[in-house]
């Protein structure tokens, strides 16, 4: 049997530049961290030549082809395990539309844990790449690239998106005092909403050209705030780099935001926030907020309706956490 535990992520700006409609033509750059919060894939061999999936439903097929379930059937077909195995999948978070990049944990997950069952041990980039692989190129899903790199290496992370394909992934460097401080200082509400990303970046791709300034800017804040984090600066600059972020976000579609979000993100601002943005492709999930420690009993407050999601920061991408070396391949 073999676990695999896969970070999920939030992402501080550069959003939309990872998307190939912008990246193919300019070079994308984000700012992103995997959170300690996560994504649990189970492998275990079975007695018959049947595979049993455990999710949010429950699959018995005799075949990899029969499987309901695309990022299942397709990370299978990727790594070459196609029968007598029991596949079960467990999340810190209830369900997709988060906006804490759950999909792609998930790809990235099961490749680990299956690429483990069969003995082989793959880099970080070769389980993002795939699992890119499987969600943009297979699956044809209108996303980026950045969740599945986040997943795979995690840590805080500048992410650099080359037009020619390739991916760069650089520790930012800040001690751990200031990274305990600067997560400290970032909380997370429900907003009670899910929505399908798909449809968002949809549209949000439809205005890809018109949007290409505001994107640039998006871009460029990544190399600022990563300067003020690695630096001796005042960290509650990032809360004006988040609003402006969220500002900036909120142009691409008009499907980001809604009225209750920004009820919610003016009440937060009203009570001692500093910034902050909805995280993901928007229209629901989680709101993060950048609030300053002796301003967080009043937001807390303020946001009482809605359910916090405590979080820090973490340093792990994704890893085996259990093999009993009984693999079947």
């Amino acid at each position: 049997m073999v676990i695999s535990q896969t970070p999920l992520r939030i992402s501080f700006c550069g959003g939309g530049t990872d998307l190939m409609d912008f990246w193919s033509k300019e070079d994308g750059k984000i700012l992103s961290s995997a959170i300690d919060k996560f994504v649990y894939v189970i492998v275990k061999k079975r007695f018959d030549d049947n595979i049993y999936l455990n999710y949010s439903r429950k699959e018995i097929v005799h075949s990899v082809e029969e499987i309901q379930h695309d990022l299942i059937r397709n990370s299978m077909i990727m790594t070459g395990v196609n029968s007598g195995v029991e596949i079960t999948t467990l999340a810190d978070i209830p369900s997709e539309g988060s906006g804490l990049g759950s999909s792609s944990s998930i790809t990235v997950g099961l490749l680990n844990a299956l690429y483990s069952f069969r003995n082989e041990q793959v880099t970080a980039e070769r389980l993002a790449s795939e699992a890119c692989k499987i969600e943009i190129d297979i699956l044809k899903k209108p996303i980026g690239k950045q969740d599945q790199y986040i997943a795979a290496y995690g840590g805080l992370k500048e992410i650099e998106f080359a037009s020619d394909g390739e991916v760069y992934v650089d520790h930012v460097n800040i001690d751990s005092n200031r990274m305990r401080v600067f997560g400290s200082n970032i909380l997370l509400f429900y907003t009670g909403l899910t929505r399908k990303s798909d449809i968002i970046l949809s549209d949000q791709k439809k205005h890809m050209a018109i949007n290409h300034e505001i994107l640039l800017q998006m871009k460029k804040q990544v190399s600022q705030m990563r300067t003020v984090l690695e630096s001796e600066e005042d960290l509650h600059i990032i809360g004006e780099f988040l609003n402006k972020a969220w500002d900036l976000k909120r142009k691409l579609s008009k499907k980001i935001t809604n009225p209750e979000i920004e009820r919610m993100y003016r009440n937060a601002l009203k009570n001692g926030a500093l910034g902050g943005k909805i995280c993901g492709a928007g229209g629901g999930g989680f709101l993060m907020l950048y609030v300053p420690r002796e301003n967080q009993n009043s937001v807390r407050k303020a946001m009482q309706e809605y359910r916090e999601f405590p979080f820090m920061l973490n340093e792990s991408g994704s890893k085996i956490m259990f093999n009993s070396g009984s693999g079947g391949y």
